[in-house]
């Protein structure tokens, strides 16, 4: 046998590393293996990191501490295929994080992830990359950046992807893109239309989901729309809402049609194909809110176009309309209310809706949801304007007070809309009328900061002005101040409503007084002098404030017009110079004496008595208390002398009594002068005279202040009734006028004797008798051509 010869092993090179197995319970030991060499280790660390990053999101944050997004971005595009697997793995998970995402902008690692969606990727790599891309996809910039390197692209391809993951990553990236405009072109032109419909087949409810989403922002465009039709996408559609299986993708379909409603031929064709009618009884028949508030909106949409709502209408579409609106969901209401406010324009749906749509929105008027009173106030808006019978509805619906309450909302177009309202009831007199209350409601709209509140409101003065009372109510609330205000606006609406608003108020003496005290007069005058800020109602304004306001246009104008009817309380201040505000009567009667021209008054009305336990006198003479008794018995001896000459004479003459319109007026509140029965007066007297003389003081102090009363004048009214009214001509009745108060101003003067008249001194002493500069026309003897002219205009007046 031959000797058996020992083979020896030959030890291992000296520079190889022995295999070394570790164990790693820290993360930031595995973070260092990124940085190896070994595409081994590099491998198993990218799948440890993996791990540790699913748990969640703290690990994530943690991992971005450690500075392990830096070399993954590497390892992304590794050679090696695992490697670049796990690496992209661990992006998809990590870009979840806020923080993450920012650090992964700052990077720029969008190229390099789309380039991970190349067709010979494995699919594992499609479905993280496209999950990466969801996720950065959420904020603007990754858009922009996503869209410039062509990720939109690989991202449709992927739609068709075998993957349920990859689809619904894919799909979720491209509905975050699609969000801007840009990217909405780009997937109508790669032909995306097509595989997005192929993913409302899907077994994966999230699949269909995010597709109905994604069509429900590109159906936005009309291209989309034409695209999505001839690719039979509406019968897509309606087969989800068929299938009670897939309500809960019911609401995102329902939003889809409603974009495709807007067009007429879509609107046709699901007309025609019994779609639409289907459509209507879903909306009426389903409990379920959003899809209730969907199908509304859906109408709203359709509704904008004037053939749409000529269809709807034909299809009944307000008996839809009013059974949602008395459903539960303040969403379905609102919604169904803006569909109505939308079918208004078809003057048929409006009438119908007024039938039995608005009981109901004036209901809604009260509720407690804000979006819902808007919604329910715009929709009586559109439904009143420019239909009487509708506006008489909503009073019928008693919604006068409703809508008095809304003018208090938080919301400005519930506001404006309830104010719109209330002006379209005002034109019905009947109805104007029976509205109460608004003028102290209307108040706060005025002081609105928001135009169309401004504006609204502003025409909503102007509308109920009409009526004395109305004006009376503003002008106790406080309201003509806020709207002189509006004069000021730069918006030419608002300040075209307020200058009509105010035409409409100064149609009372006392209201266009206020007026003129607000300002209201010097603002016009502005106005009107710039060609671009006057309008139709700035000059009509200043014109009604100045009729109405004579004291204020003689001492402005200089003159006063054939047409202006002077009344008790009329002042002559003389010229006052531009920009100088003309005081009232009262804080010139308050004045001390001055050298300055003596203001002559107009005032043959008796002050009307007024005695009870609190308040015993309201008799006055230049705005301080005088005898009761004396001025009771002049007005009893007056009386008795005016009633039956002024009456008979009227009656057998058959002349209209208009050219002495005012001194009926004055014989009439003559009358009304002697207040309570004659058997009450002596009663009345004693109790004030027995009084004491400081309760006496305490009663006139809280008297409100009256211009003084002329017994004279009211004598010559008199007089001059006796001598005018049996004459049988104008010009009879002028001429003996004429020579009346010729008479009583001191008979004719010689012009060259003129300068002996002393008419200056004769009014200086009555002032000083008075001790007022506010001087009585009838106490004067001694009077030049203005004090006969103006004798003679409240003569003939």
């Amino acid at each position: 046998m031959g000797k058996k010869v020992k083979k020896e092993v030959e030890p291992p090179p000296k520079d190889v590393f022995d295999p070394l197995s570790i164990e790693s319970k820290k993360a930031a030991t595995v973070v260092l293996m990124l940085n190896s060499p070994e595409e081994e280790v590099l491998a198993k660390a990218c799948d440890a990191i993996y791990k540790f990053a699913s748990k969640g999101d703290e690990n994530k944050v943690t991992l971005l501490s450690l500075g392990a997004v830096e070399p993954l971005f590497k390892l992304v595009s590794h050679e090696d295929p695992l490697v670049r697997r796990n690496a992209i793995m661990v992006f998809g998970i990590m870009a979840s994080n806020n923080d993450v995402r920012k650090l992964l902008r700052e990077l720029d690692v969008t190229n390099s992830v789309i380039a991970r969606l190349a067709p010979e990727e494995d699919i594992v790599v499609h479905e993280f990359a496209s999950l990466c891309l969801a996720h950065m996809a959420v904020e603007y910039t990754s858009k922009v950046q996503i869209f410039e390197q062509g990720g939109l692209e690989p991202l449709i391809r992927l739609l068709s992807s075998p993957d349920p993951d990859v689809k619904k990553n894919s799909v979720e990236c491209i509905y975050h893109l699609v969000q801007d405009f840009q990217s909405r072109a780009a997937v109508r032109e790669l032909n995306a239309i097509p595989a997005l419909l192929e993913l409302l087949k899907s077994e994966y409810p999230v699949v269909q989901l995010l597709a109905l989403k994604t069509f429900g922002v590109i159906s936005n465009d009309r291209e989309t729309r034409i695209i999505l039709r001839e690719n039979l996408g509406l019968e897509h559609l309606f087969k989800i809402l068929e299938t009670k299986e897939f309500n809960d993708l019911h609401v995102e379909a329902l939003a889809v049609v409603a974009n495709c409603l807007e067009d007429v031929d879509t609107m046709q064709l699901i007309q025609q194909t019994g779609g639409l009618k289907k459509l209507l009884s879903f909306a009426e028949m389903t409990t379920i809110p959003d899809i209730q508030k969907n199908a509304a909106k859906a109408i709203t949409k359709a509704a904008y176009d004037p053939e749409n709502r000529k269809i709807l209408h034909e299809e009944e579409i307000e008996k839809c309309l009013i059974t949602l609106l008395g459903t539960d969901n303040d969403g379905a209401k609102a919604a169904a209310s803006q569909a109505i406010s939308a079918m208004c324009e078809n003057l048929a749906s409006k009438d119908a809706f007024g039938i039995q749509g608005i009981p109901q929105l004036v209901q809604l008027l009260s509720s407690e949801n804000e979006e819902v009173k808007e919604a329910a106030a715009i929709a009586l808006a559109n439904l009143t304007t420019g239909s009487p019978s509708n506006a008489s509805a909503v009073a019928e619906a008693e919604g006068i007070e409703p809508l008095i309450n809304v003018l208090s909302a938080k919301r400005d177009g519930t506001v404006a809309n309830a104010a719109a309202v209330l002006t379209n009831m005002a034109m019905q007199e009947p109805l104007r009328l029976s509205i109460h209350g608004v003028m102290n409601a209307i108040v706060e709209p005025l002081q609105s900061t928001n135009s169309l509140v401004q504006s609204k409101a502003a025409l909503t003065v102007a509308a109920l002005g009409c009526d004395a009372d109305a004006r009376t109510e503003l002008r106790i609330a406080s309201g003509l101040e806020p709207l002189v205000k509006l004069l000021h606006s730069k918006n030419d609406e608002v300040r075209r409503n307020a200058c009509w608003a105010v035409m409409v108020c100064a149609s009372d003496e006392l209201t266009a007084v206020e007026l003129c005290r607000l300002g209201a007069l010097d603002i016009l005058e502005e106005i009107n002098l710039s060609t671009g800020r006057k309008n139709n109602f700035s000059e009509g304004a200043l014109d009604k404030l100045l009729d109405n306001n004579l004291s204020q246009k003689y001492s402005q104008m200089g003159y006063l017009s054939s047409s202006n009817i002077i009344t008790d309380g009329f002042y002559d201040y003389g010229q006052v110079k531009p920009g100088v505000k003309l005081l009232s009567l009262e804080e010139l009667s308050i004045q001390e004496l001055n050298d300055h021209r003596a203001i002559i008054l107009v005032n043959a009305k008796l002050p009307e008595v007024s005695l009870s336990a609190e308040d015993k006198s309201q008799d006055l003479y230049y705005g301080r208390t005088t005898s009761s008794s004396s001025i009771r018995k002049s007005s009893k001896e007056r009386t008795s002398a005016v009633v039956s000459p002024v009456e008979e004479k009227q009656d057998s003459s058959g002349r209209s009594p208009s050219s002495l319109s005012k001194s009926s007026t004055r014989e009439k509140g003559s009358r009304k002068g002697k207040g309570k029965k004659e058997e009450d007066k002596p009663k009345e007297e004693e109790e004030l005279q027995t009084m004491p003389k400081v309760q006496q003081e305490v009663i006139f102090e809280k008297l409100p202040w009256l211009p003084p009363f002329d017994s004279i004048l009211l004598d010559y009214i008199i007089d001059a009734s006796k001598i005018i009214l049996p004459l049988t001509t104008t010009k009879e009745q002028v001429v003996a006028l004429a020579l009346f108060v010729a008479d009583k101003m001191g008979g004719p003067i010689e012009r060259d004797k003129l300068h002996e008249f002393s008419w200056e001194l004769h009014i200086s002493e009555i002032e000083f008798e008075l001790k007022c500069n506010v001087v009585p026309i009838g106490k004067i003897k001694k009077g030049t051509f203005y004090h006969r002219a103006l004798l003679f205009k409240s003569q003939n007046t």
